[in-house]
């Protein structure tokens, strides 16, 4: 995705911040086994890919603002003719100056050697505490130090490098939002893919392999496990089974992303498996699908962040008294917070390096107000469970609608927008198959 000025670009901008005489020190994400012998396959640390694009285990890098002999260092695994007949080539240290940018590289044998020294010359090291096993390796460096003091200069302050580092992730480059549109483009079509195969008396998992073949021939991963959750199954918010028949009448809820080039998606439609809404379906959804057009128009520079979930919030409490799930005034429903029965979730997140992205979404006790390059989810939903205050016609039906929103300075961009939506371009994607 991004360009090696692009990986320049945020070492510099991360280094202005640190300042002189601060040091800054990522770890590369361990690898994970997933069982006895055989590992899962391996996804770099996000931050730590933001600021390298080096995309190997066993790798840490160190910032250090104005160093004389180079301010990005590498240290990484050497080159193993042996290792990489059996697991692929690695860069080694020559790799992680030619190709990723280093100024300087080391085996990562040597850090026990070398880093202890840089953080000797600094007065802050901003690292991001992750529970990962180099976290005591690094304060057992600062803790030797500290106790040389007569000797040498240890630092005097450990700053939270990721406060720093997500903010500047919560704002897309021309570049990550290119990344970011063309995963969404995969999305919708593994989407419409799934409209266009289904039909009662499939299961579940066979529509999730329509998205894991869409998703694979594109070159793409999932960016999270997919639900594929029909008829009462949707009102699960997290369903994971995937292992239901879809019957004829029912409706299918899919919460399905890719990520490509590390970059996510994030994306639900809902939709019948005969290709025709009921009536009572068709009602709950437009219910659905008025909120996720006002949480969207919502979605703008200069909006706070709360204001696309206030609008869903709002046209599904409308839209269920209208119906007669709701009773009462809806100021006061909204108040009492009655609509939390049928739409219990917030209305979206940030999106980007991660599903659920990084960035505040609060400044001093405030809801932050949405600026340009921001990415954030839409996703208003309603599950109507069995209960003695819902009609019988309105069980088990669980709709969400869910599209991905980059905030522009002329207001928005859906990038999921050609992911039919509109009850009659659903229908006709279902019927087209």
């Amino acid at each position: 995705m991004s360009t090696g000025k692009e990986f320049v670009r945020r070492r510099r901008d991360l280094m202005g911040l640190i300042g002189a005489n601060g040091i800054a020190v990522l770890a590369a994400a361990p690898e994970r086994v997933r069982s006895r012998d055989t590992l899962f396959m391996y996804r770099p640390d996000s931050d730590f890919f933001y600021l390298t694009g080096f995309p190997e285990p066993e790798a840490v890098a160190v910032l250090v603002p104005g160093r004389s002999q180079g301010e990005f260092l590498m240290f990484c695994r050497e080159r193993n003719p042996e290792r990489e007949l059996w697991d692929g080539p690695r860069a080694g240290p020559e790799g992680a100056v030619a190709t990723y940018g280093a100024d300087d590289a080391f085996p990562i044998t040597d850090l026990d050697d070398i880093l202890p020294g840089l953080l000797e010359r600094s007065d802050r090291v901003y690292y991001s505490l992750s529970a990962h096993e180099f976290d005591q390796r690094l304060l057992a460096f600062i803790q030797t130090l500290n106790s040389k003091r007569q000797s040498s200069h240890a630092p005097s302050e450990l700053v939270a490098l990721d406060h720093l580092l997500h903010e500047m992730r919560l704002f897309k480059s021309r570049a990550e939002s290119s990344a970011m549109r063309r995963s969404a483009q995969v999305a919708v079509a593994a989407h419409r893919r799934a409209m266009q195969t289904v039909r009662p008396g499939m299961y579940e998992y066979e529509l999730e392999a329509e998205f894991l073949h869409e998703f694979r021939r594109h070159g793409a991963e999932c960016s999270y496990p997919p639900i594929v959750a029909a008829g009462a199954n949707a009102c699960v918010l997290h369903y994971r089974a995937n292992d239901a028949e879809l019957k004829d009448g029912e409706l299918v809820l899919i919460d399905a992303g890719c990520e490509l080039q590390m970059y996510a998606s994030d994306v639900t439609r809902t939709f019948p498996v005969n290709g025709r809404f009921s009536k009572p379906q068709r009602e709950l959804y437009e219910v659905v699908l008025a909120a996720n057009r006002a949480a969207t128009e919502a979605a703008k520079a200069g909006n706070h962040w709360n204001e696309p979930h206030d609008a869903a919030v709002a046209e599904v409490t409308r839209g269920l008294k209208d119906l007669g799930l709701l009773k009462g005034r809806v100021h006061h429903l909204i108040k009492s917070q009655r609509y939390r029965q049928f739409f219990m979730h917030r209305t979206g997140h940030w999106l980007g390096l991660d599903v659920h992205d990084a960035g505040d979404y609060m400044q001093k006790g405030k809801w932050r107000k949405l600026k340009p390059g921001m990415v954030l989810t839409v996703e208003p939903g309603t599950y109507i469970r069995p209960a003695d205050n819902v009609p019988r016609a309105f069980w088990n039906i669980g709709v969400r609608i869910e599209d991905d929103v980059l905030v522009t300075a002329k207001g928005r961009e859906v990038l999921t927008a050609a992911c039919p939506k509109r009850v009659e371009d659903v229908e006709e994607t279902v019927l087209s198959r």
